[in-house]
């Protein structure tokens, strides 16, 4: 008889890890799975070196939340594991989030994280200790038919994180568990009260956890301070109409920091890395019809897109209409409603709509960005 997991095994039987953060949501998914009867191992990742904490707002997996997971697990008497993943987060998401930076993207460093250390390392980890399935505090839906686990957008959609989870693998998501995808925040804080666990009035994360108080300059000042070179700031005809005090500095719809006189607001509509230049202009020049994407991950079946989808190209962004050509790992999109300031280092998330949902059908790394109003030439 299959559990509340869908695992053919007596609960207590059944061998679980959880992912846990020293945050609300991961603490409550521990407790409720002991609470349900399941053998069940705490693991925290200690991903980066933290020297001090933010004081503005809390980030995950540093010093401080180890603490507060390993509390947690004493409370709820689970087994807690510490992995130490510092040189890995280094090398696959901090490294990366920097090269994207200087490279004039916007990167998801959160997206890279779940997918390496968290859903490839810890995913392989928990083989390890033979565990049945690897279960997460995320809010997103996972959704079993036929023996074919399909991802779906949370019940609390404010919440929904199946954006940061495109990348998952069929077999990660196979093996995968999401306690939390069909609760509110509200009812997730209620169930921590109810339990006494320590961390029931935790304030969420703020910052990307090694972007303390959400300067990323300061990172990346930090490890490459050579990106700080001064440039031309151009407008759309290519004259140069000011300078900039390094790429890393801007993103694709700016507005805030270009400190140039204008009768109407200028906008960064580009930002070419190669000669380190920025290009400005009106809002109207920030409007995208088509991107292209690399480094594709599907979920979803070859047939469901020949039909009209929606896309989302940004974490807090609306769902979008969009057409989807898939050339092996990348991809054309053409985006059917209106959309502005998409960036390159971005993701584009494909979703279907059914009687059960919204579908995640996988999605893509945003590569280029074109628009009507721009020569190719601006483009990256």
């Amino acid at each position: 008889m299959m559990n509340s997991l869908g695992i053919n095994k007596p609960k207590k039987e059944t061998k679980v890890v959880v992912a846990m953060s020293g945050g609300v949501d991961s603490s409550v998914v521990a407790a409720l799975m002991k609470q349900e009867g399941y053998d069940v191992t705490g693991i925290t990742l200690k991903l980066y070196d933290d020297t001090k904490q933010s004081k503005e707002g809390r980030q995950c997996c540093a010093g401080q939340d180890i603490l507060d997971a390993k509390r947690v697990s004493e409370n709820i008497n689970i087994d807690h594991k510490i992995l130490f993943y510092q040189k890995k987060f280094k090398s696959e998401v901090i490294d990366s989030f920097i090269d994207s930076y200087t490279a004039g993207e916007t990167p998801i460093p959160c997206v890279q994280c779940n997918q390496t250390v968290k859903f490839r390392d810890l995913f392989k980890y928990a083989k390890e200790l033979k565990a049945d399935a690897l279960i997460t505090g995320h809010y997103v839906s996972r959704i079993q038919v036929n023996g074919h686990a399909n991802m779906y957008r949370a019940k609390d959609q404010n919440r929904d994180q199946s954006y940061f989870l495109f990348s998952t693998t069929q077999e990660q998501l196979d093996y995968l568990r999401f306690p939390l995808g069909e609760i509110d925040k509200s009812e997730t804080r209620a169930i921590a009260e109810k339990l006494k666990l320590n961390v029931a009035t935790k304030p969420d994360s703020q910052d990307i956890c090694f972007v303390p108080n959400g300067d990323y300059a300061s990172v990346i000042k930090k490890f490459r301070p050579e990106s700080f070179k001064p440039g031309k700031i151009l407008d759309i005809e290519g004259k140069q109409i000011g300078e900039h005090n390094g790429i890393i500095n801007y993103t694709i719809g700016q507005r805030k920091g270009i400190k140039i006189a204008s009768s109407n607001p200028l906008y960064v509509v580009n930002i070419d890395a190669d000669n380190n230049t920025i290009i400005v202009g009106n809002k109207e020049l920030l409007e995208v019809k088509e991107i292209k994407l690399r480094d594709l991950n599907i979920l979803g079946s070859k047939k469901e897109f020949d039909e009209i989808i929606n896309i989302k190209v940004r974490s807090t962004g609306r769902l979008l209409k969009a057409k989807i050509n898939i050339l092996e790992t990348v991809a054309n999109v053409e985006i059917l409603d209106k959309e502005t300031g998409i960036s390159p280092g971005q993701a584009c998330v494909f979703y279907s709509k059914d009687e059960l949902g919204d579908k995640v059908l996988g999605g893509g790394w945003i590569h280029k960005a074109f628009n009507n109003n721009l020569s190719t030439k601006l483009t990256p």
